[in-house]
């Protein structure tokens, strides 16, 4: 996720192991000068490679204009062409998308952009436990059912869909894939396949699915200004909203062509059109400016809900209404099944606790699987990401059905690559998939033990010399004085943050506790520090059960405005503190 509010792994005993970015001393000096920036942050952009005023210049003022030309994706011009033909011929289309914040938004995009241009079009979204991932032949019969398309177009899924694209070629329905998804075991015989893993340029290959959705509107847009026809005068602007939340709820790298939409896409979302959206945010009192952090922690949670313990459809249909009141209704049954998760994560997350710590051997369990009957499966990717952050170990979440059918969600730590890991174990699984750091699998309940064992014993070859303390990247060492309302707006001009491009973290040294430290929120440190004549106030979110050294400490921070009641003060957000001097 973005980075936000509530950093990861703090619930964990020990303290990070922190890391010096290395930057250029002198280049970043010169920047500073030349560029008018406060030197950590120049220091921050150099160490990530950012060293000339024209390379600063384009990251901290992307502009729309930059985007590349749609038609160097794959297949694209195959899919306009078609989905041209079905407007003008007035077939009935399918936009096909994925239970998930990228999934929901890219059909909304499609559905509405289709729809302007004079497209008849619907929506379909998967359930998440009776249909699973993606395109398949079980939701081809329901989009046929449904809607009886002569053309369905996927968004954020589809690539390997060989069957369905099969089946659906046999009841004379064409097939465009757009997909960001790798094509793990070969790709889909489809009319089109818009892809940028297929293509040739690397900085396309990690745009989220919405953003190829929109690399696709803005290609059928160019096609029709080309033409000089009247409806090219749609603005995807306007869009571009959902475009961002998208994109940063996906955790794609947010560099690139990603950190052009979803700058622009975050500005737009302030001043959104989008009725829905309107409603999401007064249903959370979100106002004012909008950060990658809402979408993580907020926004993107609550229309991940409706496809984690209800119907993605839920989401969709307010991100579709124009009725104010009806989108508010839907919003705040959205807000609901959000609270409905976090109370269902929560028993996960005690349940899972239970198992572990009755067990847990630091020294010889280097991977951790647990397993329930009636734990939802919606759920266990959230339950296997706050274990790690709790044990820093890789973990597997399985939640057994009735039939005794197990699907699990995996999480990692660095160093450790799941899929590879998972492919030793293979023999007991009947599928698996997804990344280094996140997968999921399929495995009978009754070899969910002998898994769990050879799980352990391939972590604990590959771990065995490893440090199992999670890390912690600090970007400039500083005094407590630099910290003040300059570096703060400096720092927004760096965002937004995310994966790729996380928001830069500081520390200081040798920091006296002014006011003793007291609990807020029930979980969250409340501390004032100061150094030399500067004093600080610093809050640690979810730290509460963590001991505050005696003495000196160091403290690892980023920093913000607090405007809490009116206030209007330098604020650190806490990533981790240490006694003054340890490693």
């Amino acid at each position: 996720m973005p980075q936000g509010n509530h950093g990861s792994g703090a619930d964990a005993p020990e303290h990070k192991i922190w890391c010096d970015c290395s930057a250029d001393e002198q280049k970043a000096s010169a920047l500073a000068a030349e560029m008018k920036l406060p030197f950590p942050v120049a220091r921050v952009l150099v160490s990530r490679g950012l060293t000339n005023r024209e390379s600063v210049d384009h990251f901290l003022n992307p502009r729309l204009s930059d985007l590349g030309d749609p038609f160097e994706l794959p297949d694209m011009k195959k899919a306009v062409t078609r989905i041209l033909h079905a407007v003008q011929e007035g077939e009935p289309m399918v936009v096909h998308g994925d239970y998930d914040v990228d999934g929901v938004t890219s059909t909304a995009l499609l559905v509405q952009v289709i729809a302007a241009l004079g497209g008849k079009v619907t929506g379909f979204l998967p359930h998440r436990v009776a249909d699973g991932y993606g395109f398949s032949e079980n939701t081809l019969r329901q989009c046929v059912e449904q809607s009886s398309p002569r053309l369905i177009i996927t968004v954020d899924c589809g690539t390997g869909s060989i069957d369905a694209v099969r089946a659906a070629s046999e009841m004379g329905i064409d097939i465009v894939i757009t997909d960001h998804h790798e094509a793990a075991e070969g790709v889909a015989p489809a009319f089109a396949v818009v892809n940028p893993k297929l293509g040739v340029d690397a900085g396309l290959r990690t745009l989220a699915g919405v953003g190829v959705a929109f690399k696709l509107a803005h290609a059928l847009v160019k096609v029709l200004r080309k033409e000089g026809r009247p409806d090219a005068d749609l603005d995807l602007r306007r869009f571009l909203d959902l475009v961002a939340v998208g994109t940063v709820a996906d955790i794609v790298p947010l560099v690139g062509e990603n950190r052009i939409l979803s700058r622009h896409g975050l500005a737009q979302l302030e001043r959104t059109e989008s009725v829905g959206f309107q409603a999401l945010k007064q249903v959370v009192r979100l106002e004012g400016e909008i950060e990658a952090y809402h979408v993580g922690f907020i926004l993107g949670p609550r229309i991940n809900a409706a496809g984690r313990v209800a119907t993605p459809l839920l989401a969709l249909e307010m991100l579709l209404s124009g009725d104010g009141d009806h989108a508010r209704e839907v919003a705040a049954k959205l807000d609901q099944a959000n609270k409905d998760r976090q109370e269902i994560e929560v028993s996960i997350v005690e349940e899972a606790l239970q198992q572990i710590e009755s067990i847990f051997d630091p020294s010889k369990h280097y991977g951790i699987v647990v397993s329930s009957r009636g734990w939802h499966p919606g759920i266990i990717g959230i339950v296997a990401s706050r274990l790690v952050g709790r044990f820093y170990r890789p973990t597997a979440v399985i939640a057994i059905d009735e039939e005794g059918k197990g699907r699990g969600s995996c999480r990692s730590i660095e160093g450790f690559n799941l899929v590879d890991a998972l492919g030793r174990c293979s023999e007991l699984l009947h599928q698996f998939g997804g990344h280094a750091m996140a997968a999921g699998l399929d495995i009978d309940e009754a070899n969910i033990p002998r898994f769990t064992e050879l799980f352990n014993s391939v972590a604990a070859e590959e771990l065995d010399q490893a440090t199992l303390r999670p890390h912690q990247n600090i970007d400039a060492w500083i005094d407590l004085a630099d910290a003040d309302p300059a570096l703060v707006q400096s720092v927004k001009q760096l965002g937004p943050f995310g994966e790729g491009n996380r928001e830069p973290v500081w520390a200081s040294e040798n920091i006296r506790i002014v006011r003793q430290s007291r609990i807020v929120g029930k979980k969250h440190l409340k501390l004032t520090l100061g150094q030399g004549g500067a004093q600080k106030e610093a809050i640690g979110f979810g730290m509460g059960a963590r001991a505050v050294p005696e003495g000196p400490i160091d403290v690892a921070f980023r920093v913000q405005m607090d405007t809490y009641r009116g206030g209007n003060q330098v604020q650190l957000v806490l990533r981790d503190f240490r006694p003054h001097g340890s490693r």
